[in-house]
């Protein structure tokens, strides 16, 4: 794992960097037929770093990322990410598909689902600032968001 320094990072160049350099990971990605893998990359200074896979079908919840803004970066296959819409009272989700080399920054309000819908593997690196402490996940009813539940950092992953 490489350990962070400096001040508030650009999670989007951090992102672009670490897919543009795999050489540098300290492990090559993992396939997991039942679950998707991951791997943190980097951590430290208010930012970190995780390494995903993801074999056709496999997909996270509809979730937040606790308040933390961030960027992932598609590094080989593609990738759907459906995003939620519209005023708090009403919403819709909204999808599209990032290939290899697409990126995709985001706030700390961002709620999203990524699946990988094609019929290939695909890698991706996703950075966040601050470190994630939670995650909320959600279930969409009705043209609206519900909590399902909320995952923290240490006990969920």
């Amino acid at each position: 794992m490489i350990v962070a320094t400096g001040v508030r990072a650009d999670h989007l160049s951090t992102a672009r960097r670490l897919a543009d350099n795999p050489a540098d990971w300290p492990v090559a990605p993992r396939f997991d037929p039942v679950q998707r893998w991951y791997h943190r990359l980097l951590a430290g200074s208010g930012v970190e770093a995780w390494l995903l896979t993801w074999l056709p079908g496999q997909e996270t919840d509809l979730h937040d990322h606790g308040g933390s803004a961030g960027a992932f970066v598609v590094v080989a296959g593609r990738l759907t990410e459906r995003t939620v819409t519209g005023p708090d009272g009403s919403a819709a989700l909204t999808g599209r598909v990032l290939s290899a080399g697409a990126a995709r920054q985001f706030g700390e309000h961002h709620v999203h689902q990524i699946v990988n819908a094609g019929p290939e593997p695909a890698v991706s690196v996703h950075v966040y600032g601050p470190e994630l402490t939670t995650m909320t996940r959600y279930r969409f009813q009705h043209g609206r968001l519900l909590v399902a539940a909320v995952d923290r950092a240490g006990a969920q992953w």
